[in-house]
């Protein structure tokens, strides 16, 4: 998160994720041996599991990027204060809830491939005015594109979470939740990083670096939405436990 500031090439950045990865090899070797490990790491070569957590970290990190971005674009480009910025948010948490509304629906009678395509297609469509514009006016070009973009993901949150854990066995569905809430936390992470590094790498905050960043978030929703079809396995997935599978 802090390779915004500090560079992703400084000794900071290197250090951290080299510790990182020597920290996760360590995890897959205690788990791999263990007889009552905390993660079946077979889970990881399930597709509906592979799916489902890819899909909630590219929704995580677009619409964590989506707050961070907006919020200081509003500040420090068009000089709002913080009360404000946060009412103007209001409508993007709505839009999202009401995207989880629908996408459930919509995964009930066309399946989770076209609700994640059409999510994420729906997102790309909403960052695509903030890569092409260098000032976007708050109330009608940057609020209304971030909540038509927070309404796809709204909808991609319910698939990712139902196609990990529907089209799984329901005895491994407990450690599948686990699996895509650990993406959902490095999506979030992941998203800030880039994010920040994108738009704030002049201390000035130039409007052309939030441009540069929505371009990238944009870039991202698209090649997503093009991957869904294939990611996704055939199938309609069943929420398992009842209900509580579509939260």
């Amino acid at each position: 998160m802090r390779a915004g500031d500090s560079g992703w090439a400084s000794t900071a950045t290197l250090l951290t994720l080299l510790g990182a990865a020597v920290l996760y090899t360590a995890f897959a070797a205690v788990e791999h041996t263990s007889r009552a490990p905390l993660m079946d790491l077979r889970m990881l070569t399930r597709r509906p599991v592979v799916a489902g957590s890819l899909l909630m970290l590219v929704a995580t990190a677009l619409l964590i990027s989506f707050f961070f971005l907006g919020s200081m674009r509003l500040q420090h480009v068009d000089g709002l204060g913080p009360l404000r910025t946060g009412l103007l948010f209001l409508p993007i948490a709505a839009t999202t809830a009401i995207g989880a509304h629908l996408g459930s629906r919509l995964l009930a009678t066309a399946g989770p491939r076209v609700c994640a395509t059409g999510g994420m297609t729906l997102a790309a469509a909403g960052c695509l005015p903030l890569a092409l514009l260098d000032h976007a006016a708050p109330w009608t070009t940057l609020m209304p594109a971030l909540a038509t973009a927070s309404l796809g993901l709204g909808a991609v949150f319910v698939t990712a979470t139902t196609t990990a854990l529907g089209l799984v066995p329901p005895h491994e569905a407990g450690l599948a939740s686990g699996i895509v809430n650990t993406f959902h936390e490095l999506g979030g992470t992941l998203g800030i990083a880039l994010a920040s590094t994108l738009a704030l790498a002049s201390p000035s905050l130039p409007p052309t670096g939030f441009t540069t960043a929505f371009t990238a978030c944009t870039l991202l929703a698209t090649t997503t939405a093009l991957a869904s079809p294939l990611l996704i396995p055939r199938g309609r997935p069943h929420p398992p436990g009842g209900a509580h599978g579509l939260h």
